[in-house]
């Protein structure tokens, strides 16, 4: 992969909550310990060309649902310099509400999804409230309504964005969940948002509690591993351990990390 310049790849957190190991496995864990869980968009950036992977969300949902919202993910994409309202392209890894929920801070924006993504999040499944509970209808229906702008590009399996920039559908989590390939300085890398939320997840082959399909979510966990050059450099959605295994750009501890660099297990 020579004929494309590398990206600038950011993990940004803009919400936290406390948790314990239990909420995290299927089964539970013996160990009842604390294992908190932080909340993050991503910033791809190359040539002046920017990409943002999910919108977060905001204070309604954050109030509802008993987050902590440290900064909107408008005030974190301002930390390295990006305006939101200026943001034409943005990859939506799958519509759970912490995904989309911040997707007004992109009025420009067009929206990259699977088409078994919006299909599950308008059909039949979401009269369970054992799978619709991770949704908001209200986020549902203003991207229908981003639809018929045309504000919505829709993906079916794998489709590279540009040189150096794909989607692969993976499922697992839910119907149309994708993850995104990104080549960088260092080579491959993978972002999972929710195909793992925690490192252990893939790593123990551990699925996590919120599933559609447990053989697809552990199928996700090899083929992130096939489409990365490292297994190192797949990047969990929710982990708190980002902020040991990169490092942060300066006076940024704890709110952004430079996913482009090789890791640290230390």
């Amino acid at each position: 992969m020579t004929e494309a310049a590398p990206f600038e790849v950011y993990a940004i957190k803009y919400a936290e909550r406390e948790a314990r190991r239990g909420d995290h496995f299927i089964g539970g864990d013996p160990h009842d310990a604390p294992m908190d869980m932080d909340y993050f968009i991503w910033a791809l950036v190359r040539e002046g060309k920017v990409w943002v992977v999910d919108t977060g969300f905001d204070v309604l949902d954050a109030e509802r649902r008993n987050r902590r919202l440290v900064r909107t993910v408008r005030e974190g994409l301002a930390l390295i310099g990006i305006e939101s309202h200026d943001v034409e392209d943005v990859i939506v890894t799958h519509l759970h509400y912490d995904h989309i929920g911040g997707h007004a801070h992109f009025p420009k924006a067009r929206f990259h999804l699977q088409d078994s993504e919006m299909s599950y999040a308008t059909g039949r499944q979401m009269t369970r409230p054992a799978i619709s509970h991770a949704y908001t209808a209200d986020h549902i229906a203003d991207l229908v309504h981003h639809v018929f702008q045309g504000r919505v590009e829709f993906h079916d399996g794998e489709a590279q964005l540009e040189p150096g920039l794909s989607v692969h559908h993976v499922g697992g989590h839910t119907q149309g969940l994708q993850v995104v390939r990104v080549w960088t300085q260092i080579g491959w890398i993978v972002l999972a948002s929710d195909a793992s939320h925690y490192y252990e997840n893939m790593e123990a082959d551990r699925p996590f509690v919120i599933v559609w399909n447990q053989g697809e979510m552990l199928d996700a966990f090899r083929t992130m591993r096939r489409l990365a050059d490292d297994p190192d450099c797949i990047v969990p959605g929710h982990d708190p351990k980002v902020f040991d295994r990169y490092p942060s750009p300066q006076g940024q501890k704890g709110m952004v990390v430079r996913l482009d660099v090789m890791p640290s297990r230390g």
